[in-house]
Parts: structure tokens; sequence; C-alpha cells
């Protein structure tokens, strides 16, 4: 199973939005509206910000980034997984999944989720994140190094994630792919139902999904996220 990080493993937009507009006000610059912020999330974190912000020095807001971020981070302000998600990846990897991170994190925004006195150590056997990847989402090619290093076939694999993007990419892969709604950034209605195998609208969920073989789909019912959510994750 892959799992996205931001609003599916732990709940990050509205912390991010309030991170980012903090840098912002340090750099003497007005805040992105909320709007502005939710229509873009989802992207990398620097090809997001010349739209959240237009006119935006980019350096400067990457030099100033990685502090702030630090602080949110030792406040528990930001990444913080809820008990209950951690409590599904342990059933899931009792049950002999296999799980990995997928995100469009930097390496420096997903290394502190890779140490080993973190909660997810023991949980997740590997990350791909855009210092180990050469693609961005909706790139389908953005599973290539997961797949090339762990030897899964795409038809064995399960992306869990928040955004039509996420979807697009696992798609195009032959990854079957099941929308985690839990944050309500996304609407059900927004994903192509083409790449949507499942929809959940709690994280913990997805252990509730019964058994899918490899290869096989069942079509969500348009706008019923339970009724769609009756496939399996796998490894």
């Amino acid at each position: 199973m892959i799992v996205d990080v931001d609003d599916t493993l732990c709940m990050t937009e509205a912390a991010s939005f309030a991170l980012e507009n903090e840098v912002l006000a340090r750099m003497g610059r007005a805040p992105m509206t909320r709007p502005v912020h939710l229509a873009t999330w989802g992207e990398p974190l620097l090809d997001a910000m010349p739209h959240r912000s237009p006119g935006l020095d980019l350096g400067r807001f990457a030099e100033l980034f990685p502090g702030l971020h630090q602080r949110y981070l030792a406040d528990g302000r930001l990444d913080v997984i809820p008990p209950e998600n951690l409590e599904a990846l342990d059933r899931l990897v009792e049950d002999g999944h296999t799980i990995l991170l997928l995100t469009s994190r930097t390496e420096a925004e997903v290394r502190h989720l890779l140490e080993p006195d973190h909660v997810l150590a023991g949980r997740i056997t590997g990350a791909y994140h855009q210092g180990n990847t050469r693609f961005r989402k909706p790139d389908p090619r953005v599973f290539d190094e997961l797949l090339a290093e762990t030897g899964f076939r795409p038809e064995q694999c399960v992306y869990v994630g928040d955004s039509p993007g996420d979807a697009v990419a696992a798609g195009g892969a032959g990854i079957r792919f099941v929308a985690c709604l839990q944050s309500g950034v996304r609407r059900l209605d927004e994903f192509d139902p083409r790449y949507l195998t499942a929809a959940v609208d709690t994280f913990p969920e997805i252990i509730e999904l019964g058994t899918l073989r490899p290869g096989e789909r069942q079509k969500p019912h348009r706008g019923v996220r339970r009724a769609a959510a009756r496939a399996a994750p796998s490894d």
C-alpha cells in the first residue's frame, strides 16, 4: 500500500496555510487567501507559491521556510498523525501489507518522518519524495522509482491519496486508487471515476475495505462515498 502524506495520513492544509502566511508576513508581504491556497493544494510548495503570492522572491521564501517549518513541528502544529491512523497502519502491517509513502514534498520536508524515533518507524518501509523521484504528481512516472526498487507490479499496489492529481497519477501508472476525503478539501465528484477504485471518509476506513484481487476494480457509485469503499488495500 502506498500512502500520501498531506491530508491523507495527517491533516496538514490548515497548518500549512498558517505557516506559509507567517513566512510571507516576515517578508513583508500580504497574506494569501484560503481559496488560493486550496486551489493549489497538493502542488510542490515552491511550484505553488508563485501562484499563492505573485511576485514572490522565491529564493528568500525558501531561505525562511525551513526555520519556521521546524518550529511548527516542534510545537506540534504540523504533521501530527492521529492515533487512529497509526492504529490503522498497525492493522495493515499485521495483515502483511507493505506500507510506503509517496508525496510531493521535498526531502527536507519529509526527513523528520523517517527518523528512527518517529512514530512511523516500524510502520513504513520507505518513502518517495522530490529527493528520490524524477517526476511529480500527476505524472504517472512519479511511481517509477518505487516500482523499480521494490519490485512490486502496478496491479499489486493501491495508492491512498486526497487529490484528483493523486488519482490521475495512480491511474496512469496502472495502480488502483482510494480517495481519502477526510480533510473536506475535496469532494468525491472532483475525481475522475476512471481512476477511482474506492473512497473513504476517514483514513482508518481503509482497513474495512474487504478483499480485492490484484487488478480488480469496483466502480464507485456516484456521490456515495461508502458505497464506493468496498475495494481492498493491497501491497
